[in-house]
Protein backbone atom coordinates (compact mmCIF):
# COMPACT_ATOMS: atom_id res chain seq x y z
CA UNK A 1 0.00 0.00 0.00
CA UNK A 2 2.71 2.34 0.68
CA UNK A 3 4.50 1.41 -2.65
CA UNK A 4 1.47 2.49 -3.91
CA UNK A 5 1.24 5.91 -2.01
CA UNK A 6 4.55 6.78 -3.37
CA UNK A 7 4.22 6.20 -6.90
CA UNK A 8 0.80 8.47 -6.98
CA UNK A 9 3.21 10.89 -4.98
CA UNK A 10 5.73 11.28 -7.62
CA UNK A 11 3.49 11.02 -10.34
CA UNK A 12 2.13 13.98 -8.75
CA UNK A 13 5.26 15.66 -8.40
CA UNK A 14 6.60 14.71 -12.35
CA UNK A 15 2.95 16.42 -13.48
CA UNK A 16 3.91 19.61 -10.95
CA UNK A 17 7.09 20.18 -12.37
CA UNK A 18 6.36 19.96 -15.94
CA UNK A 19 3.75 22.08 -15.47
CA UNK A 20 6.12 24.56 -13.59
CA UNK A 21 8.92 23.82 -16.64
CA UNK A 22 6.17 24.33 -19.47
CA UNK A 23 5.22 28.06 -17.62
CA UNK A 24 8.67 28.90 -17.40
CA UNK A 25 9.20 28.30 -20.95
CA UNK A 26 6.44 29.83 -22.01
CA UNK A 27 7.18 32.41 -19.80
CA UNK A 28 10.71 33.04 -21.69
CA UNK A 29 9.60 33.23 -24.54
CA UNK A 30 6.91 35.70 -24.05
CA UNK A 31 9.64 37.74 -22.63
CA UNK A 32 12.04 37.16 -25.67
CA UNK A 33 9.60 38.43 -28.23
CA UNK A 34 8.60 41.67 -26.08
CA UNK A 35 12.09 42.38 -25.76
CA UNK A 36 12.67 42.15 -29.85
CA UNK A 37 11.76 45.24 -31.96
CA UNK A 38 8.46 44.47 -34.13
CA UNK A 39 9.10 43.39 -37.38
CA UNK A 40 8.88 45.97 -40.59
CA UNK A 41 8.43 44.63 -43.97
CA UNK A 42 11.12 45.89 -45.90
CA UNK A 43 10.69 47.52 -49.05
CA UNK A 44 12.46 46.89 -52.07
CA UNK A 45 14.89 49.89 -52.79
CA UNK A 46 14.07 51.96 -55.87
CA UNK A 47 16.10 52.01 -58.79
CA UNK A 48 18.85 54.04 -59.21
CA UNK A 49 19.51 55.90 -62.93
CA UNK A 50 22.55 57.06 -63.54
CA UNK A 51 22.47 59.97 -66.37
CA UNK A 52 25.64 61.26 -67.71
CA UNK A 53 25.83 64.55 -69.66
CA UNK A 54 28.05 66.03 -72.31
CA UNK A 55 27.97 68.69 -70.69
CA UNK A 56 26.58 70.13 -67.03
CA UNK A 57 25.13 73.17 -67.47
CA UNK A 58 24.75 72.66 -71.26
CA UNK A 59 20.66 73.86 -71.80
CA UNK A 60 20.06 70.98 -73.99
CA UNK A 61 21.34 68.53 -71.21
CA UNK A 62 19.27 70.02 -68.84
CA UNK A 63 15.88 69.54 -70.73
CA UNK A 64 16.94 66.19 -71.09
CA UNK A 65 17.45 65.57 -67.42
CA UNK A 66 13.83 67.20 -67.02
CA UNK A 67 12.13 64.70 -69.09
CA UNK A 68 14.11 61.67 -67.27
CA UNK A 69 13.42 62.84 -63.62
CA UNK A 70 9.52 63.54 -64.52
CA UNK A 71 9.98 59.98 -66.10
CA UNK A 72 11.44 58.56 -62.64
CA UNK A 73 9.35 60.08 -60.41
CA UNK A 74 6.37 58.91 -62.10
CA UNK A 75 7.87 55.07 -61.41
CA UNK A 76 9.36 55.96 -57.94
CA UNK A 77 13.13 55.90 -59.16
CA UNK A 78 16.02 57.99 -58.26
CA UNK A 79 17.92 59.93 -61.02
CA UNK A 80 20.94 61.02 -60.72
CA UNK A 81 22.16 63.80 -62.93
CA UNK A 82 25.99 64.51 -63.56
CA UNK A 83 28.43 65.28 -66.43
CA UNK A 84 31.48 67.37 -66.94
CA UNK A 85 31.61 71.09 -66.47
CA UNK A 86 33.28 71.16 -69.64
CA UNK A 87 33.17 68.78 -72.92
CA UNK A 88 35.76 66.19 -71.38
CA UNK A 89 36.30 62.85 -72.98
CA UNK A 90 38.15 61.01 -70.44
CA UNK A 91 35.63 63.18 -67.67
CA UNK A 92 32.88 61.70 -69.10
CA UNK A 93 35.01 58.14 -68.88
CA UNK A 94 35.30 58.61 -65.54
CA UNK A 95 31.92 59.04 -64.71
CA UNK A 96 30.91 55.98 -66.41
CA UNK A 97 33.35 54.26 -64.87
CA UNK A 98 31.87 55.73 -61.41
CA UNK A 99 28.34 54.78 -61.99
CA UNK A 100 29.44 51.11 -62.67
CA UNK A 101 31.34 51.13 -59.62
CA UNK A 102 28.84 52.54 -57.71
CA UNK A 103 26.62 49.34 -58.96
CA UNK A 104 23.59 51.77 -60.57
CA UNK A 105 20.46 49.98 -62.13
CA UNK A 106 20.90 51.77 -65.33
CA UNK A 107 22.82 54.32 -66.71
CA UNK A 108 21.47 56.77 -69.79
CA UNK A 109 25.22 58.24 -71.42
CA UNK A 110 25.45 60.04 -74.87
CA UNK A 111 27.71 58.05 -77.49
CA UNK A 112 30.88 59.07 -78.17
CA UNK A 113 32.33 57.11 -80.65
CA UNK A 114 35.43 55.67 -78.75
CA UNK A 115 36.63 52.28 -78.45
CA UNK A 116 37.72 52.78 -74.62
CA UNK A 117 33.99 54.21 -73.76
CA UNK A 118 32.54 51.53 -76.19
CA UNK A 119 34.16 49.15 -73.64
CA UNK A 120 33.26 50.72 -70.80
CA UNK A 121 29.17 50.15 -72.11
CA UNK A 122 29.87 46.30 -72.42
CA UNK A 123 31.18 46.00 -69.26
CA UNK A 124 28.41 47.25 -67.58
CA UNK A 125 26.24 45.46 -69.35
CA UNK A 126 27.73 42.11 -68.89
CA UNK A 127 27.56 42.97 -64.87
CA UNK A 128 23.67 43.50 -65.71
CA UNK A 129 23.25 47.44 -65.51
CA UNK A 130 20.76 48.78 -68.58
CA UNK A 131 22.40 50.96 -70.61
CA UNK A 132 20.99 53.15 -72.83
CA UNK A 133 22.50 55.67 -75.41
CA UNK A 134 20.72 59.35 -75.55
CA UNK A 135 21.33 62.31 -78.26
CA UNK A 136 24.52 60.13 -79.91
CA UNK A 137 24.31 56.47 -80.51
CA UNK A 138 27.20 53.83 -79.72
CA UNK A 139 26.27 51.57 -82.30
CA UNK A 140 28.44 48.95 -81.93
CA UNK A 141 28.25 48.85 -78.01
CA UNK A 142 25.93 46.22 -76.77
CA UNK A 143 23.84 49.12 -75.58
CA UNK A 144 20.26 48.28 -75.31
CA UNK A 145 18.28 51.49 -76.77
CA UNK A 146 19.52 54.14 -78.71
CA UNK A 147 17.22 57.63 -77.81
CA UNK A 148 17.27 60.44 -79.79
CA UNK A 149 17.05 62.09 -82.74
CA UNK A 150 17.16 60.19 -86.60
CA UNK A 151 20.30 62.25 -87.52
CA UNK A 152 20.80 61.12 -90.89
CA UNK A 153 17.02 61.94 -91.48
CA UNK A 154 17.83 65.85 -90.25
CA UNK A 155 20.59 66.15 -92.33
CA UNK A 156 18.39 65.54 -95.44
CA UNK A 157 15.55 67.26 -93.98
CA UNK A 158 18.38 70.23 -93.56
CA UNK A 159 19.66 69.90 -97.09
CA UNK A 160 15.94 69.16 -98.41
CA UNK A 161 15.24 73.19 -96.59
CA UNK A 162 18.30 74.64 -98.53
CA UNK A 163 16.65 73.34 -102.06
CA UNK A 164 13.37 74.19 -101.36
CA UNK A 165 14.86 78.14 -100.59
CA UNK A 166 17.85 78.77 -102.99
CA UNK A 167 16.12 76.55 -106.14
CA UNK A 168 18.79 74.43 -106.12
CA UNK A 169 22.11 76.60 -106.96
CA UNK A 170 24.61 78.24 -104.86
CA UNK A 171 27.98 77.71 -102.90
CA UNK A 172 27.28 76.60 -99.22
CA UNK A 173 29.58 76.69 -96.24
CA UNK A 174 28.84 73.72 -93.42
CA UNK A 175 29.61 73.60 -89.46
CA UNK A 176 29.33 70.81 -87.15
CA UNK A 177 29.56 70.97 -83.82
CA UNK A 178 32.23 68.09 -83.50
CA UNK A 179 33.21 64.32 -85.10
CA UNK A 180 30.51 62.95 -82.86
CA UNK A 181 28.51 60.14 -84.13
CA UNK A 182 25.61 62.83 -84.57
CA UNK A 183 27.11 65.21 -86.03
CA UNK A 184 28.70 63.07 -88.80
CA UNK A 185 25.34 61.68 -89.70
CA UNK A 186 23.39 64.57 -89.73
CA UNK A 187 26.46 65.79 -92.22
CA UNK A 188 26.00 62.60 -94.23
CA UNK A 189 22.78 63.17 -94.85
CA UNK A 190 22.87 66.36 -95.92
CA UNK A 191 25.45 65.63 -98.59
CA UNK A 192 22.96 62.87 -99.61
CA UNK A 193 20.44 65.11 -100.60
CA UNK A 194 23.05 68.31 -102.01
CA UNK A 195 25.15 65.90 -104.15
CA UNK A 196 21.89 65.68 -106.39
CA UNK A 197 22.03 69.17 -107.28
CA UNK A 198 24.91 69.75 -109.57
CA UNK A 199 24.34 73.87 -109.06
CA UNK A 200 24.45 73.32 -105.37
CA UNK A 201 28.23 72.90 -104.02
CA UNK A 202 29.83 72.38 -100.65
CA UNK A 203 32.73 74.19 -100.50
CA UNK A 204 33.90 73.63 -97.08
CA UNK A 205 33.24 71.91 -93.73
CA UNK A 206 34.72 73.11 -90.71
CA UNK A 207 34.38 72.23 -86.63
CA UNK A 208 33.50 74.80 -83.86
CA UNK A 209 33.75 72.22 -81.05
CA UNK A 210 30.70 73.10 -79.43
CA UNK A 211 31.38 77.07 -79.32
CA UNK A 212 29.45 79.68 -80.43
CA UNK A 213 32.84 82.11 -80.07
CA UNK A 214 34.90 79.21 -82.59
CA UNK A 215 31.86 78.60 -84.54
CA UNK A 216 31.66 82.62 -85.16
CA UNK A 217 35.65 82.80 -85.65
CA UNK A 218 34.89 79.65 -88.59
CA UNK A 219 32.26 81.62 -90.34
CA UNK A 220 33.81 84.71 -90.84
CA UNK A 221 37.34 82.95 -91.75
CA UNK A 222 35.10 81.11 -94.66
CA UNK A 223 33.30 84.36 -95.22
CA UNK A 224 36.60 85.86 -95.84
CA UNK A 225 37.91 83.12 -97.76
CA UNK A 226 35.03 82.60 -99.75
CA UNK A 227 32.98 85.79 -100.81
CA UNK A 228 30.90 83.78 -103.03
CA UNK A 229 29.27 81.84 -100.53
CA UNK A 230 25.60 82.36 -100.49
CA UNK A 231 24.39 79.63 -97.81
CA UNK A 232 25.54 78.28 -94.60
CA UNK A 233 23.85 75.40 -92.33
CA UNK A 234 25.67 74.80 -88.57
CA UNK A 235 24.25 71.37 -87.16
CA UNK A 236 24.50 72.26 -83.67
CA UNK A 237 22.77 74.67 -81.89
CA UNK A 238 25.30 77.25 -81.42
CA UNK A 239 27.00 76.69 -84.59
CA UNK A 240 23.38 79.08 -86.60
CA UNK A 241 23.66 81.77 -83.63
CA UNK A 242 27.72 81.74 -84.68
CA UNK A 243 27.38 82.17 -88.50
CA UNK A 244 24.76 85.10 -87.51
CA UNK A 245 27.32 87.24 -85.52
CA UNK A 246 29.58 86.81 -88.27
CA UNK A 247 27.29 87.74 -91.05
CA UNK A 248 26.44 90.84 -89.10
CA UNK A 249 30.74 91.58 -88.85
CA UNK A 250 30.92 91.32 -92.44
CA UNK A 251 27.60 92.77 -93.18
CA UNK A 252 26.32 90.19 -95.13
CA UNK A 253 22.65 90.46 -95.48
CA UNK A 254 22.57 88.59 -98.25
CA UNK A 255 23.57 85.06 -96.36
CA UNK A 256 21.15 82.50 -95.87
CA UNK A 257 21.62 81.00 -92.36
CA UNK A 258 20.48 77.30 -91.96
CA UNK A 259 20.40 76.24 -87.92
CA UNK A 260 19.68 73.76 -85.74
CA UNK A 261 17.39 73.54 -82.44
CA UNK A 262 15.79 76.58 -80.97
CA UNK A 263 17.94 78.37 -78.45
CA UNK A 264 16.40 81.95 -77.79
CA UNK A 265 19.04 83.57 -80.11
CA UNK A 266 17.92 81.63 -82.83
CA UNK A 267 14.44 82.13 -82.80
CA UNK A 268 15.42 85.83 -82.64
CA UNK A 269 17.64 85.12 -85.52
CA UNK A 270 14.65 83.71 -87.85
CA UNK A 271 12.15 86.85 -85.90
CA UNK A 272 14.69 89.25 -87.84
CA UNK A 273 14.76 87.48 -90.86
CA UNK A 274 18.63 86.58 -90.47
CA UNK A 275 18.14 82.68 -89.90
CA UNK A 276 15.87 81.48 -92.54
CA UNK A 277 14.65 77.98 -90.53
CA UNK A 278 15.78 75.84 -87.92
CA UNK A 279 15.55 71.77 -87.53
CA UNK A 280 14.61 71.77 -83.84
CA UNK A 281 15.10 68.54 -81.81
CA UNK A 282 13.23 67.44 -78.07
CA UNK A 283 15.96 66.89 -75.53
CA UNK A 284 13.14 66.76 -72.75
CA UNK A 285 11.34 63.79 -74.64
CA UNK A 286 14.48 62.03 -75.35
CA UNK A 287 15.09 62.05 -71.31
CA UNK A 288 11.09 60.91 -70.62
CA UNK A 289 11.09 57.99 -73.16
CA UNK A 290 14.56 57.10 -71.83
CA UNK A 291 13.49 56.16 -68.91
CA UNK A 292 10.00 54.85 -69.99
CA UNK A 293 12.11 52.21 -71.87
CA UNK A 294 13.78 51.43 -68.93
CA UNK A 295 10.66 50.26 -67.39
CA UNK A 296 9.66 48.06 -70.79
CA UNK A 297 12.91 46.47 -70.28
CA UNK A 298 12.65 45.88 -66.61
CA UNK A 299 8.86 44.63 -67.37
CA UNK A 300 10.18 41.86 -69.28
CA UNK A 301 9.06 44.00 -72.66
CA UNK A 302 11.54 43.72 -75.25
CA UNK A 303 13.90 46.79 -76.16
CA UNK A 304 13.61 48.95 -79.02
CA UNK A 305 16.88 49.23 -80.45
CA UNK A 306 16.32 52.53 -82.33
CA UNK A 307 13.77 55.12 -80.57
CA UNK A 308 13.35 57.98 -82.69
CA UNK A 309 12.02 61.45 -81.67
CA UNK A 310 11.28 63.17 -84.33
CA UNK A 311 12.37 66.96 -85.33
CA UNK A 312 10.54 70.09 -86.56
CA UNK A 313 10.74 72.69 -88.63
CA UNK A 314 11.05 76.41 -87.20
CA UNK A 315 10.96 79.32 -89.41
CA UNK A 316 8.64 82.70 -89.32
CA UNK A 317 5.24 80.75 -90.42
CA UNK A 318 5.83 78.52 -87.65
CA UNK A 319 6.94 80.91 -84.79
CA UNK A 320 3.36 81.64 -83.52
CA UNK A 321 3.25 78.77 -81.72
CA UNK A 322 6.42 77.69 -81.15
CA UNK A 323 8.28 78.96 -77.69
CA UNK A 324 12.33 78.80 -77.08
CA UNK A 325 13.73 75.91 -75.78
CA UNK A 326 16.65 74.29 -74.39
CA UNK A 327 18.87 72.73 -77.52
CA UNK A 328 22.40 70.67 -78.30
Amino acid sequence: MSNRRWSIGLLILSLVFICLLLQFLFSTTRIRELAQPPSVALEPAPRHIVLISQELDNPFWRSVEQGARAAAQQYGWELEYTGSFRINLAEQTKLLEKAIAAKADAILVQGVGNPEYKQWIDKAIAKGIAVLTVDTDEPDSTRLSYIGTDNEEAGQRMGELVVQKTGSAGSIGVLVGSSAESQRLRLEGFQEVIHGYPNLTITEVRTSNISRLQAEQQAADMLAKYPQMQIMVGFSALDGIGIMKAAERANRNDLQIYSFDDLPETIDGIRQGKIVSSIVQQPYKMGYDAVGLLNHYWSGQASEKQHFIPTTVLDPASLGGTAGGASQ
